[in-house]
Parts: C-alpha cells; sequence; structure tokens
C-alpha cells in the first residue's frame, strides 16, 4: 500500500448532490464491483477522521457469505491505529473511469493469509456515479422495442426494451429459471429498428436493479452495453433516436 506522506487521492463525492439514482443496493452487483476492483488491483483512498486523515489501500479479499471484504494494512502504524478507532470510513476509487463510492461504520485488524489486513462489512450498498456518453432515449410505449437473446443452447428470450443508446440499452428483465447477472456476456442478440433495420449484436449486461412502478409493483432492469458494435449498426441505432425524437415533437405540437 502507498504510504507517501501526501498520496494521490480519489475526493469523495459531494453529500450536497443527491446521488441516489447511481446507489447500488442489490447484494450480488455489490459484491460483482467489488470483485471488479480487487481484480484490477485498484486503489481506494480511505477517509476517516471526518475527511482529516486518509490512506491508500486496496481489496484484497471479498466473502459474501462472510459478509465481509478485506483490505490491505499500512506500513504506517500511527495512521493504522487512527483508522481502527474510527467510527466511519468513506471509500472511494475509480473502476472503468467511473467513481466509486462505500462507507464502513467499523473496521478491524485481522490476520489475513498470512499478514496483517484490515477488515470491514460488506456494504449493503455503493454509489457508482456514471457518466453517459451517449444520448439516450425512452422507447415508445405504442411501438415498444423488443430485444431477442441467446441464453442456453438454442434457447432464446424476448425481453422489452426501456430506452437505447449507441452505447447500449435498458431493459425489463423477464422472471425465468436461468439467472441474468452482472457481467455475463450474450452474443447473436438481435433487435429490429422499425423502418431502419437489424441489429445483431454482442451484449453484456453492465447492472441490475429493480423498479417500483407507480401501481406499486416491482419488476426487475438491467442495463446493458453493446460490445465493439459496427459503425454501421451504431448509425442505424442513432437514425431511431433521431426518429423517435422527431415523432414525439411532432405529436407535442399536434396536442398545441
Amino acid at each position: 500500500m502507498n504510504t507517501a506522506p501526501n498520496p494521490p487521492q480519489t475526493p469523495p463525492i459531494s453529500s450536497d448532490d443527491d446521488y441516489s439514482k447511481y446507489s447500488v443496493n442489490w447484494k450480488k452487483e455489490v459484491v460483482f464491483i467489488l470483485r471488479a476492483i480487487m481484480e484490477k488491483g485498484e486503489l481506494l483512498t480511505a477517509h476517516f477522521d471526518h475527511g482529516k486523515n486518509l490512506i491508500l489501500t486496496s481489496i484484497v479479499g471479498v466473502d459474501p457469505e462472510q459478509e465481509e471484504v478485506i483490505l490491505d494494512f499500512g506500513a504506517n502504524a500511527e495512521m493504522n491505529q487512527k483508522i481502527l478507532a474510527s467510527d466511519r470510513i468513506l471509500f472511494v476509487t475509480i473502476h472503468d473511469r467511473v467513481k466509486v463510492q462505500f462507507t464502513a461504520s467499523r473496521i478491524e485488524k485481522i490476520r489475513f493469509e498470512g499478514r496483517d489486513s484490515f477488515r470491514i462489512e460488506l456494504p449493503e450498498s455503493l454509489i457508482k456515479l456514471q457518466r453517459r456518453e451517449y444520448y439516450r432515449v425512452t422507447t415508445p410505449i405504442a411501438h415498444p422495442l423488443k430485444c431477442v437473446i441467446p441464453i442456453e443452447g438454442s434457447q432464446k428470450i424476448g425481453i422489452s426494451i426501456v430506452d437505447i443508446s449507441i452505447g447500449g440499452i435498458g431493459v425489463v428483465l423477464p422472471q425465468i429459471e436461468t439467472a441474468l447477472e452482472p457481467g455475463m456476456t450474450f452474443p447473436g442478440c438481435q433487435l429490429v429498428l422499425p423502418d431502419i433495420g437489424n441489429i445483431v449484436a454482442t451484449m453484456e449486461i453492465r447492472n441490475v436493479f429493480e423498479v417500483t412502478l407507480r401501481n406499486g409493483n416491482k419488476n426487475k432492469r438491467a442495463g446493458c452495453q453493446f460490445v465493439d458494435l459496427p459503425t454501421n449498426m451504431q448509425s442505424m441505432i442513432q437514425r431511431y433516436i433521431i426518429k423517435v425524437e422527431r415523432e414525439r415533437r411532432a405529436m407535442q405540437l399536434d396536442r398545441q
């Protein structure tokens, strides 16, 4: 762990802003994100003492069954004692160019794989401050889009698309026995863009979350990213987005 007097740090997300829509609350996705951070060896800035002190650390273990996260221990004995006495630690890192932040109310010293380490409880939630690179449009209810995904062998499922961009789609997950979880990749996915053409793409599930509808019912949704989408298909999606926006503006003018 970096113990330089003034280590490079990742500042926390301001508490003055509302980032609730970026909150990840599903345990499996929290574990998936933390493990991805661990596997890439990314550094976390641990802020404590009301932001007066910080250390750099890294995740060395994530155990969802024991509800724990193990972190690298520091070489600075004074800072180690200070963070162990803290009642709130704020961890911040950058993962896939996106800021990730979570908190711990207690941290303890343990032995892990023969060395001193920190242990915290698995966070119930974290903030993943996704900054979208592409304009995203909600699909029209009157003409819904469907995506056909091959899941097992020759089995395919059709899922409803709620929004679309050049980067990917948001979908409503059907109630099926096969679990669809973050990190899964599906080649050969097909979607038809009315009056535009057919898209065949590889898609990766990036996140899964639960939505409460106006009638009180709940459903699961997923954000899916296109993987290496050809330029001509990106152009087709862009034309579809422009078409939907034009139709919406025309409808708004008709109502006036």
